[in-house]
């Protein structure tokens, strides 16, 4: 890298690849530490990056170790140390905790929102913050203050007033962009490591479903932290939007009286869904169910079928298999077939129909069936699924090994290592 100014905008390098000096990718940028110097006046200084590597464990790579940033890569020095990341009370994040912030220019008192930060590197090789792309938040008490709104400027960092508290009024549209092509899980990791505050800024930022899947994936504490503090109409409708059995567990995690508030205000078939798997110990095959997997009708043809396999919104698990049912093909259906495995419906024809091709080695499960007979039989059959039916040979829910995993893994081994590392 030259000692000639080099700036990049960090909109660009949030998940940019980040590469050893082989070539081999390390990870990808997550955020970008800054701390403020003696005056928030003076450029802060960037004193590293927030990298993912493989497991979504989020590490510290220090501005010394970065060789190269350009044409939306990062170079490291190959020596990345492994430990978690955790922010320190004098360090401040530019995606966490600067996008959306607002500020005062100091010509002229406007307020601006920062929609994006710029990163320049000195003749000392130091980088820092030094430019702030923002949008003008318009008074409206005035006609030619409407007429200005949606205004983009880019000014110096020196140009506005810093509010040293971090707790200033701040929205979640930019950080929520950041990561908009990100999984929920690894969103859900960002919110994790949030303030209570923050957290419930996206929180409410989110749109419904994307808002449901990142719920799904934080530890049991922060989904109720989260729900209890949405209002009541948002939080009934966050619960429809969740998968049953994630909705059941989260609400089990209530008082019944909450519980109950919450499921009277749900669509009566969500609530039912949601009340039969209430009904089952947390640790049967009944507490452990789904009861939205695809269930087609023997007639069905693998065209059709694979349609249904094929949905954006279809979690992994429940695409690898179809369940075979007489009518009606809702939980509960008529009596179960047997299921069809995705990769037997790719041998056959489109046209054929599913009915021929049925598995019917894998004995279907009553719901009080305990854990370890479940995981017994996934691991038995290699399969992802499992079915469960009721004593009339109807299909009411399917396992999942992802389902039996939560239950065996420990309670907090969504946050395990967060708490136990520091960087050196």
């Amino acid at each position: 890298m030259s000692g000639s100014a080099k700036r990049v905008f960090v909109a660009r390098l949030i998940s940019a690849p980040v590469f050893d000096p082989l070539g081999d990718q390390v990870g990808r940028v997550r955020d970008v530490v800054i701390v403020y110097r003696t005056t928030m006046r003076q450029f802060p200084r960037v004193i590293g990056l927030v990298v993912e590597v493989p497991g979504r464990r989020r590490v510290f790579v220090p501005m010394g170790r970065v060789t190269s940033i350009d044409s939306g890569q990062v170079i490291t020095t190959g020596l990345v140390n492994m430990r978690r990341f955790e922010q320190r009370r004098s360090e401040t994040l530019v995606v966490n905790d600067l996008l959306d912030r607002r500020l005062r220019l100091r010509e002229d008192g406007s307020s601006v929102q920062i929609e994006d930060v710029g990163l320049e590197q000195q003749v000392s090789r130091d980088w820092e913050v030094t430019r702030l792309f923002v949008r003008k938040v318009p008074e409206r008490t005035t006609f030619a203050a409407f007429r200005r709104r949606g205004e983009t400027l880019q000014i110096s960092w020196s140009d506005a007033d810093h509010p040293a508290d971090a707790a200033v009024d701040q929205e979640a549209t930019q950080l929520i962009a950041a990561y908009q092509d990100t999984k929920p899980a690894d969103l859900a990791d960002v919110l994790f490591e949030m303030s209570p505050q923050r957290r419930l800024q996206v929180a409410r930022a989110l749109d419904d479903e994307r808002l449901a899947d990142v719920i799904e994936e934080l530890p049991d504490e922060t989904q109720v932290e989260l729900l209890s503090a949405l209002d009541t109409e948002r939080a009934v409708t966050v619960l429809e939007e969740m998968e049953p059995d994630d909705a059941a567990d989260l609400l089990g995690e209530l008082s019944e009286e909450a519980a109950e508030r919450f499921l009277a205000l749900m669509e009566p078939e969500d609530a039912e869904d949601v009340r039969t798997l209430l009904s089952y110990d947390e640790d049967t095959a009944g507490g452990l169910m789904t009861t939205e997997p695809v269930i087609l009708t023997p007639e069905t043809t693998v065209a059709e079928a694979l349609a249904h396999v094929r949905r954006e919104d279809l979690p992994p698990a429940l695409a690898a298999a179809i369940f075979v049912c007489r009518q009606p093909i809702e939980t509960p259906t008529g009596k179960y077939l047997g299921l069809v495995h995705i990769q037997e419906m790719l041998r056959h024809p489109p046209h054929e129909a599913v009915g021929i091709m049925l598995d019917t080695e894998v004995e279907p499960l009553p719901p009080e069936t305990p854990l370890s007979e479940v995981t017994k039989l996934l691991a038995a059959y290699n399969l992802v699924s499992v079915p469960i039916t009721d004593d009339n040979d109807h299909l009411i829910g399917v396992v999942t090994v992802d389902d039996v995993l939560d239950e065996l893994l420990p309670e907090d081994w969504r946050t395990t290592g967060r708490d136990d590392h520091r960087r050196g």
